[in-house]
């Protein structure tokens, strides 16, 4: 019988730099209307847990938990991009200046810039942000109302776009993702993607990437679910009441600052992947912090991990 070894270190592992780590001529607080981000209900200390068995491979292939002692958690639930896929630079970015080109907008989102506009939550958002800055392209309407509809419309196709690019496949999904999902399902663990991003493109990106099989087990909450986006909690809490489970149970995977402030003011526990965008952003209330999930035998945290960290919030 094959052990999937269990680490329990909170070491953070830094992935490598970007390509650029210049600031933006455009502040990322400037864009942000209300630039604080809401308080960790846990502040991610390390604390003392009596020890928690791996989870193990059977004979037949099935991960199994090897103990009944062990306490699962009742959800583990993704963000979906920079944790699911690195879709940001390659994918969103590039997607979203095709789609200005095609629209004959005169604008393009350079790297640096676009990682200073993901501070804000949801692609639709963002693009209203930036052009309250800058100013609006001459072919945009005046009105707001009218605005709302123009920016749905570039939304929209930009979406598009960004599907084929996933239907290729030309965006692998990020070490760990599969081997975690299914140590989840296969032990009873409900799986959900809570996702600022459209539904049609996270919902693209399930199936495509995880597969028909696992995406018919795996709930999705994405876009306009729900009416505020990350850092606001909503799209966390929704997820909890649909699914029927106690928050302070759910585990989240996260990339970004924004997204570990929603699961904190949600009251779940958070692990952090870092992703491309992300790696120098402050993740202080983490409850641990990592590159990548990470498959064996550069494997940095199983199901077994997660559940080890619900313990350790109610253990002095």
């Amino acid at each position: 019988m094959a052990t999937v070894k269990l680490s329990l270190s909170f070491v953070s592992l830094s992935p490598p730099s970007s390509s650029s780590s210049a600031q933006s001529k455009l502040s990322a607080a400037s864009f942000i209307p209300n630039a604080t981000l809401a308080k960790s209900r846990f502040m991610g200390k390390c604390l003392r847990a009596k020890p928690i068995k791996s989870i193990e491979a059977s004979r037949s292939g099935e991960i199994t938990c090897s103990s009944p002692a062990t306490t699962l958690p009742s959800a583990l639930l993704f963000d979906c991009d920079g944790v699911l896929v690195d879709t940001e630079k390659d994918g969103h970015r590039i997607s979203f200046n095709d789609t200005f080109k095609e629209r004959d907008l005169g604008v393009t989102w350079d790297v640096d810039l676009y990682g200073e506009l993901l501070k804000i939550g949801g692609g639709k958002e963002r693009m209203t942000a930036y052009f309250n800055k800058v100013g609006w392209p001459e072919k945009a309407p005046k009105d707001e109302e009218e605005r709302k509809v123009f920016i749905a419309g570039l939304h929209k196709q930009k979406t598009e776009l960004f599907m084929v690019l996933i239907e290729k496949k030309l965006l692998p999904l990020r070490p760990g993702v599969a081997k975690l999902v299914d140590q989840a399902l296969t032990n009873g663990v409900k799986v959900a993607v809570c996702s600022t991003s459209n539904e049609k493109a996270v919902s693209a990106i399930v199936s495509c990437l995880l597969g028909p099989e696992r995406a018919e087990k795996i709930k999705i909450f994405a876009g306009d679910v729900v009416p505020k986006k990350k850092p606001d909690p909503a799209i966390y809490n929704l997820a909890a009441e649909t699914l029927g489970v106690d928050p302070s149970k759910c585990v989240v995977v996260e990339d970004s600052a924004i997204g570990l402030a929603a699961a904190k003011a949600a009251g779940m526990t958070c692990i952090v992947t870092k992703s491309g965008y992300t790696a120098d952003e402050d993740f202080e209330n983490a409850d641990a912090v990592f590159d990548c999930i990470g498959d064996p035998p550069e494997e940095r945290f199983d199901l077994a991990f997660c559940a080890s960290l619900l313990q350790k919030q109610f253990v002095s």
